[in-house]
């Protein structure tokens, strides 16, 4: 059986920067064991398979799988990458702008425009929660690999808010916009960079704090640098070392600043990562209420066809 596949660059103006997807479509005919396997070969963050909707009022269902073969849901780069393959493919009905994506039980809405021939997605993601913080700073900081000044303390001084651009009430909470990710205010963006994890230490601080992954971030950013928060990624629940640009946790993350007033509802919040791996994003998000849409392009890089 001949499987084709593309590559899509994903949160990128140009190949081989953002985050990478191997997209496989038309994989209804592949069975679990074998989207399980075709993950591990590629062995990036996620591979993501366009399958039939179940759902009628869906337009395509997505299911997405780590290296370690762990179906994971929510709407980031593994979605975008889908989308801006199927705008760019001649699948979309060219009087459309608007599709609904089915991720799990989830049917999100999204909007697809196309301008000077770049793709741009516009997706919704699930409404913001925070179940829960983390109060364990120091378990944390050593799962990091970082000193225990690294994360910042609860109710920095007003002194310091300047500084390190933190409200008094910054501290490790998980974040949910349709997966749960424990977002961990870092002091510097020179601390962000210094973190080494203990993927062990990590997984353990995780499964207490009930997140997937690890979201470490800090809003300690130059002004004139247009973002609002510079991070890494991290998720060994899943097999993930370090992703470069993780929309799933960027949704979280800008709701959370909107919350505590360091971004405006309404406009955009720009998030860069994947810096440290030589592979530069801006991830855009937009909050509004409940209402948390994630916007981006990307190239297709490269395609071709497994022979299994």
């Amino acid at each position: 059986m001949d499987v084709p596949f593309v590559w899509i660059d994903v949160f990128a103006e140009r190949a081989l920067a953002g985050n990478p997807l191997p997209l496989v479509p038309d994989a209804d005919a592949l069975s679990d064991e074998q989207l399980r396997a075709i993950a591990r070969e590629f062995n990036q963050s996620e591979t993501t398979f366009l399958c039939r909707p179940t759902a009628p009022e869906a337009d395509a269902r997505l299911r997405s799988f780590t290296p370690a073969g762990v179906e994971v849901g929510g709407a980031g780069h593994n979605a975008m990458g889908a989308w801006i393959w199927l705008a760019g493919s001649g699948r979309l009905d060219p009087g459309r702008d608007a599709f609904v994506q089915q991720i799990g039980d989830d049917l999100l809405p999204l909007r697809v425009s196309t301008v000077d021939g770049v793709v741009r997605v516009t997706m919704e993601q699930s409404p913001p929660r925070f179940p829960g913080r983390f109060a364990d700073r120091e378990a944390l900081a050593a799962a990091l690999g970082l000193p225990a000044d690294g994360v910042a303390p609860d109710g920095l001084a007003a002194d310091g808010l300047a500084a390190h651009g933190l409200a008094a009430n910054r501290r490790p909470e998980v974040g949910d916009t349709g997966a749960e990710h424990l977002l961990v205010p870092a002091t510097t963006r020179e601390a962000v960079d210094a973190a080494v994890p203990d993927h062990a230490a990590l997984r353990a601080v995780l499964a207490a704090a009930g997140g997937e992954g690890c979201y470490l971030y800090t809003t300690a950013v130059d002004p004139s640098s247009g973002t609002h928060a510079y991070a890494r990624f991290f998720n060994p629940t899943v097999g993930i070392a370090e992703d470069p640009a993780t929309g799933t946790a960027a949704g979280p993350l800008a709701a959370l600043l909107v919350r505590d007033g360091l971004a405006a509802a309404g406009s955009p919040v720009v998030i860069e990562q994947g810096r440290s791996m030589g592979r530069p994003s801006r991830i855009v998000v937009t909050v509004d209420g409940d209402r948390v849409a994630l916007t981006g392009s990307g190239v297709v890089a490269a395609e071709g066809t497994l022979f299994l």
